[in-house]
C-alpha cells in the first residue's frame, strides 16, 4: 500500500494562504503524492519553483527553484535537489546542490557545498544553516570568503549591455 500513489497533476500552481495572507505559491510540471505512506509525502519529479511571501506585508521575499523536490507532510520537511537557487528580495542569492527546509522550525540547512552571495560578500563553505530568511547564515567548514566589488561589477555589466547593443 505505501508505494500507492493518490495524488497526480501536471503543471501545477498553488497558492497556500495561512491566517488569511498568502504565504507560498507552488509552481511545478509534475507533482505526485503519496498520502498512504507511512510518512506521506509529495514528489517533484520534474522541478518546482516555490515563492514565499512575507508574513506581515505580503510583499514577496523570497524564490527557490530546484530540479527536484520532496515534501513529508508530517514533518513539514522540505529537500530541494539539483541545481537549487535561492533569490531574496534583496538580491541575496544561494546556490547548492541540496537543501533542506524544516517549515515547522523555520531553519533551512544543507550538509553539501553552499555559496551564499551578498552585495558585499561570497561565502563558500560545506554544511550550510540559518533561519529561513537567511539573517543567521553559519558554515561547519569554511572554503572561502570573498569581498565583491558590486559597483565594479554593476559598472562592468552595464558596460557589456552597451556593447551588445551596439553590435545589433
Amino acid at each position: 500500500m505505501e508505494a500507492l500513489m493518490t495524488e497526480y497533476s501536471e503543471n501545477m500552481s498553488i497558492t497556500m494562504s495561512e491566517n488569511g495572507r498568502k504565504s507560498y505559491h507552488f509552481e511545478t510540471p509534475l507533482i505526485e503524492g503519496y498520502s498512504m505512506a507511512h510518512d506521506p509525502y509529495r514528489e517533484f519529479r520534474k522541478g518546482i519553483k516555490i515563492t514565499i511571501y512575507d508574513e506581515n506585508t505580503g510583499a514577496e521575499s523570497a524564490t527557490l527553484t530546484a530540479n527536484y523536490a520532496i515534501f513529508y507532510g508530517n514533518r513539514k520537511l522540505w529537500e530541494a535537489k539539483g541545481d537549487v537557487v535561492v533569490t531574496k528580495h534583496d538580491g541575496t542569492r544561494l546556490y547548492t546542490q541540496q537543501l533542506f527546509w524544516n517549515s515547522q522550525t523555520k531553519r533551512i540547512y544543507s550538509n553539501v557545498d553552499t555559496k551564499l552571495v551578498t552585495d558585499t560578500d561570497e561565502l563558500i563553505g560545506e554544511g550550510f544553516e540559518s533561519d529561513e530568511d537567511m539573517n543567521e547564515p553559519r558554515f561547519r567548514r569554511w572554503k572561502g570568503k570573498m569581498q565583491v566589488d558590486t559597483e565594479q561589477l554593476r559598472n562592468e555589466q552595464a558596460g557589456d549591455d552597451e556593447k551588445g547593443d551596439k553590435e545589433d
